[in-house]
Formats: C-alpha cells, sequence, structure tokens
C-alpha cells in the first residue's frame, strides 16, 4: 500500500514512474469521448472516497472523472458533511472510512490532519492539497512541460510571486526531477527554507532573487500563483498586492526568460493580478493543458497507490 502525502517524501523512481504511466494514458485516450472508460478499467470494482474541507473546481472534477474513466466509483464529501476532527477525531474517521473505501483523497487545510488520517487509515490516502503543499499540482506541472520541452531535468524554473504551498511542492520536485530553481518575491512571503534546503541536498540549484527581471534570465518555465487565498480578509487581500505588485508576471517580464520559456499557472487566476490576461492567452502559455494534466496524472497517483 503505497500513500501520495508530498513529492519529497515519495521515491525519485516512483515519481518519474506515475509522469510515464500519466503520459500512456493520455495518449491511448486521444481522441476519445471525454466519459469513454479506460480499456483496462484498473479501478473496475474500487470505491474512492474524495474529502473537500477545501472547495475546489480542477480538483473535484479531475479526481472524480479520473476514478470513474478507471470503471471505479467515488464517494464525495465535505467538510459540512462530515464531523473530521470534530465530532469524531481524524483517526477515528481514518478507521471507519478504511471499512468502506479503497483509497482516500483529502484536500484540507493543516498538514496535520494529512497525517492523521494517512497514519490510522488502513488503505492508501492522496494529498489533495494542504496549507503546506499540493504534490498533485506538481506531477501535472512536470508532465506539462515535458509534453511540450521534453525532458525537464537540467531546466531552470522560476517562481514569481508568493512562496505558497504550490511553490513548497515545486521546489521538493526541482530535487526529485532534477531542475534548477529560482524564487522571486518579498522577503515576507518566501518559501519555507526547510524545502529549499532539501532541493539543494538532492545537488540542484535552488536559491532566492530578489530582482524578478534577474531572476527570470535564462528561464524555461516562469510560474505564479494567485496572490490572495479565498479565505483572506480584504486587509490581507491589500496588504499581499502591496508587496507582490512589483512581481506580476507580464510581457515585459517574459521578456527577459529565454524567447520559448513556457508560462505556468495552476488556476484560478486573478487576470491582470498576478499575471497578465495577454501572458496567460499568449503563445508561450500552457495553463489549460496543465489543467487537462491534473487528470492524468492523478490517474496515474491513484494507480501507483492501488498497484494496479
Amino acid at each position: 500500500m503505497n500513500s501520495f502525502l508530498d513529492i519529497h517524501t515519495t521515491d525519485k523512481a516512483d515519481l518519474r514512474g506515475m509522469i510515464d504511466s500519466a503520459r500512456r494514458m493520455k495518449d491511448a485516450r486521444a481522441g476519445q469521448p471525454k466519459g469513454t472508460p479506460d480499456a483496462d478499467l484498473p479501478l473496475k470494482n474500487r470505491m474512492v472516497a474524495l474529502i473537500f474541507e477545501k472547495p475546489s473546481t480542477r480538483t473535484r472534477v479531475s479526481f472524480d472523472l479520473g476514478v470513474r474513466q478507471m470503471g471505479g466509483q467515488t464517494m464525495v464529501l465535505s467538510g459540512k458533511e462530515m464531523q473530521l476532527g470534530h465530532g469524531e477525531t481524524i483517526a477515528d474517521t481514518a478507521r471507519v472510512l478504511s471499512r468502506y473505501v479503497d483509497l482516500i483523497m483529502i484536500r484540507t487545510f493543516e498538514e496535520a490532519t494529512l497525517l492523521e488520517m494517512a497514519e490510522y487509515a488502513s488503505v492508501p490516502v492522496i494529498n489533495g492539497l494542504t496549507n503546506r503543499t499540493h504534490p498533485c499540482q506538481i506531477m501535472a506541472d512536470v508532465m506539462t512541460f515535458e509534453e511540450h520541452r521534453g525532458p525537464i531535468a537540467g531546466k531552470k524554473v522560476v517562481w514569481s510571486g508568493d512562496g505558497n504551498n504550490v511553490c513548497a511542492s515545486m521546489i521538493h520536485a526541482a530535487g526529485q526531477f532534477g531542475y534548477d530553481f529560482t524564487f522571486t518575491g518579498p522577503p515576507t512571503l518566501d518559501p519555507e527554507a526547510e524545502a529549499l534546503e532539501f532541493a539543494r541536498a538532492q545537488g540542484v540549484r535552488a536559491v532566492i532573487e530578489r530582482d524578478p527581471v534577474k531572476a527570470v534570465e535564462g528561464a524555461d518555465l516562469v510560474v505564479t500563483d494567485t496572490w490572495v487565498s479565498m479565505h483572506d480578509p480584504q486587509s490581507a487581500r491589500e496588504r499581499r498586492h502591496n508587496q507582490l505588485r512589483g512581481y506580476q508576471v507580464n510581457g515585459e517580464l517574459m521578456g527577459h526568460a529565454r524567447p520559448d520559456a513556457l508560462f505556468m499557472h495552476c488556476l484560478p487566476a486573478h487576470r491582470d493580478d498576478e499575471v497578465t490576461s495577454a501572458v496567460m492567452d499568449g503563445p508561450n502559455s500552457v495553463i489549460f493543458d496543465e489543467a487537462e494534466n491534473r487528470l492524468h496524472a492523478q490517474k496515474a497517483v491513484m494507480r501507483w497507490c492501488l498497484g494496479v
């Protein structure tokens, strides 16, 4: 039994195997209607619980559809429908769900919730997002880059903006997939030092450069994310905008990267805040390929977890 909790806690060879599996499954479905089942139905007779303490569009739709395409069934549960960590301990919830389902995906706030769920569940658990990391997103990002530009190893990836949970997983992936990583943003929003130290320990360059123009020089990939969370109060939103305005990804900034540099954003985006519409809709943007590949990458993750 394998749980997929974080990129830096998963074996490098297994990560590469999941990317390769995702590409094979995507290629096999080319031209078919979205609802067409996969040929081998690897999740036939399997039940998957999808738990959402945090709301979602891409995570919910891609996991739900992925399970259905592979012949399984889903049980979608929101925080309002459960007593997760309130009326019942997370450990007991994990034990109970394990009697009903074959696999659990949880999208939650605290990393501790994910870890406790995984510790006490007797079925695999997948990290659909926590406040600290978002590994499924980065698996899709690596897959997307390699579809367009070949192996990501040795490339330069630049993150501009807030060193948030998605950024942390991208740093972890730098160490696991062998690309160099540069963060550019204000000191108050730096990524966790622990993530940078992990990447460096794997032998890649992981640095902070305050000047966004210098940061993106020679970049093969430029990435950003929303400056504000749906849960941030208005005062926090204004403060973040003031801090991050100089790190907007726009045409001028992209002009300092390599001419064929790709642009990514995990979505949803606040157009013309963290990135201009011209960049999002421009020829270097692969944001919608990236969104689609959440489906294929997560299907590969689920197959790995269940060994099918």
